[in-house]
């Protein structure tokens, strides 16, 4: 049996929960009432009434078979719980893994529910173990799978010592039980103190074999010690290192182990906008994404993560630069065709569920500047440029020569009309200078004159058509009075140092203009070109942003406490989303989202290590 040793967290704010803390069981489940599971391949949310309440399998971009989180039960869900009252909820992940423990306190006794997803050796397995741990309880299992995203019903029967669930090109296998063999979908029993009662699910096509059993013994062990010994392996900043462990497992297991490619979350249509039309499906590799992942990957020494990941992006992208994607499938996929799921309900009404995503045909200037500054950190790590490294970056540089005078959508992909967005023409800029760098760094016989007027030149036409001097704040986009929390690339990515006016100034429009109740939103919906109504929370990487720029501009304390108020919206088990809706003291958007965890482990290493990044991302 494994130890049962477990992460103890101290958090200053949150919205329900702290960390480690024990707290009473509410109805109405939110977004952060969800814990992770994951097996490298895809992922589950558990809820915590026990439900599991989203899964896709095979793969995290495959369709779902459990969807309630964006609809009713009857999309499909696992609940596992007391059928009685429960007085009491405390969860908690076992140590440095993904085994997530979720006891239930009732009037005749306390029992506790074990999750976790096997790592992966071939199919798919969720383990789900009830342990009686004082009295008495009765538990119930309800089992609903629903097929291609909610919709199929499938046909239930028994086949070899498992209880089947069919449909199309799926099978879902259910092990294990209280006795009966095979065991029901739906079932009660009663778990006494002391007594353990594993059940298995188990993922396959139709007409391929029937997985074999798996000893969830086995499996428990092995899946604690690969958690374990790879949370190990991370070279942690000097503080907050239970929130930085957690952050990194979290973004472990949104990676896609074949391809070495992370998602940006591993769910689909979650709002960012309370019942608003803003619910995209996320279950994909975003460029933007990158420089964060590399930066993050090497700083806590996973160096085989971020090489893997590193070529995953070259393979995706492959040797053209013009037919560069803002995102790519976990595989290197490129069409991401955007559809509608009508017979979803949406979270809490938000409605049209999305899956696919239609911004990957966008032109989006920025993630030129996204994959230099990744490809020049990947040379850094590797201490040499590659040939396809030195080719890529050149022809990025060519590229730029290009289109930078073009307007275009963005770093946050509106779906209004293209604009000059003065974070994009930074990212250009950024192209360059990286190119600059790699001449010089890396010796490359090549001509600089032209490059050097280019970004030159680049950087004249930002300080003056993005640049209010009135007002000493740089603006969204050339010709706009607003400001936009993708401003901070400014300072951060070396456009600018930090100590210049027109930084100090840039960041004094944000706090005024863009935190509302002390956290950065990304732009004001009011000024919103993305063609989209509603407004939404607070974008919590910006506000991790804002306190590495606070760091870079010697504001050291504004920057700490930026940071512990942010952690201190994880939930309980160290989760967060994309967004944060402050009046409400609530999440918002796709879960856990890796860009906000990214932002959190880079902003942790860089308050607490004093390292400046190469570029935020």
């Amino acid at each position: 049996m494994a130890s049962t040793s477990t992460e103890t967290f101290q958090t200053k704010q949150a919205p329900r929960t702290g960390w480690g803390s024990e707290t009473q069981a509410e109805p109405g489940l939110l977004i952060e009432d969800h814990a992770l599971l994951g097996d490298l391949h895809t992922a589950a949310l558990v809820a915590r009434d026990g439900s599991i309440d989203f899964l896709c399998l095979p793969d995290f971009d495959s369709d779902a078979c459990f969807t309630s989180l964006l609809g009713t039960p009857e999309n499909g869900r696992w609940k596992l719980a007391p059928k009685t009252p429960v007085r009491e909820v405390r969860r908690r992940y076992r140590g440095k893994s993904l085994i997530l423990e979720t006891e239930f306190v009732t009037e005749s006794g306390t029992v506790r529910v074990v999750d976790f997803m096997p790592i992966r050796k071939e199919g798919p397995h969720v383990v789900r173990w009830v342990e009686g741990v004082r009295g008495t309880v009765t538990m119930r299992s309800e089992l609903r799978p629903r097929f291609a995203n909610g919709f199929t019903v499938p046909l239930v029967s028994r086949r070899d010592g498992s209880s089947a669930a069919v449909a199309g090109p799926d099978a879902l296998y259910l092990r294990g039980g209280a006795g009966e063999a095979p065991p029901p979908f739906e079932s009660e029993f009663t778990v006494q103190a002391g007594q353990r009662i594993p059940f298995v699910l188990s993922w396959a096509r139709p007409y391929a074999e029937i997985p074999a059993p798996l000893d969830p013994e086995v499996a428990l062990r092995e899946a604690q010690d690969f958690w374990e010994d790879w949370a190990s392996r991370i070279q942690l900043p000097a503080e907050y290192q239970d929130v930085v462990v957690r952050s990194l497992l979290t973004l472990k297991a949104c990676s896609f182990r074949p391809s070495g490619a992370l998602v940006a979350a591993p769910t689909f249509g979650l709002p960012e906008t309370p019942g608003g039309d803003r619910n995209w499906d996320y279950r994909f590799c975003w460029i933007r994404d990158s420089v964060l992942t590399l930066n993050a990957l090497m700083r806590a020494d996973l160096m085989d993560e971020a090489s893997a990941f590193a070529d995953w992006l070259e393979n995706a992208i492959g040797g053209a630069p013009g037919q560069l994607q803002i995102m790519y499938g976990i595989r290197g996929e490129r069409r991401l065709t955007e559809v509608s799921l009508d017979w979803l309900g949406g979270y809490e009404g938000a409605r049209p569920v999305r899956i696919g995503n239609g911004a990957y045909s966008q032109f989006q200037l920025d993630v030129l500047g996204e994959f230099a500054a990744a490809l020049y950190i990947h040379a850094k790590l590797l201490g040499r440029l590659p040939a396809r490294g030195e080719k890529a970056l050149k022809t990025l540089a060519t590229r730029v020569s290009e289109v930078w005078m073009e307007p275009d959508h963005g770093i946050w992909e509106m779906r209004g009309p293209e604009h000059s967005f003065t974070a994009s023409k930074v990212s250009a800029w950024v192209v360059i200078d990286r190119w600059l760098s790699a001449i010089d760094e890396f010796g490359l016989k090549e001509d600089k004159a032209p490059w050097v007027e280019l970004r030159q030149t680049i950087f004249d036409e930002v300080c003056s058509k993005g640049y209010d001097a009135q007002r000493n704040t740089f603006t969204q986009y050339y010709g706009s009075k607003a400001v936009d929390a993708s401003l901070l690339a400014i300072p951060m990515s070396g456009f600018l140092p930090p100590g210049d006016p027109r930084v100090a100034g840039t960041v004094r429009a944000i706090e005024q203009e863009l935190m509302p109740e002390g956290l950065v939103l990304r732009y004001r919906t009011e000024d919103s070109v993305d063609g989209l109504s509603g407004e939404e929370g607070a974008f919590l990487a910006c506000s991790f942003w804002l306190a590495d720029t606070y760091q870079l501009m010697g504001r050291t304390e504004d920057a700490r406490k930026l940071f512990a108020k942010l952690v201190g919206l994880c939930n309980d088990v160290g989760l967060l989303a994309e967004e944060y809706l402050p009046r409400e003291r609530r999440q918002l958007g796709n879960f856990p989202q890796a860009f906000s965890h990214l932002a959190l482990v880079n902003c942790a290493y860089m308050l607490f290590e004093g390292h400046k990044p190469a570029m935020r991302s």
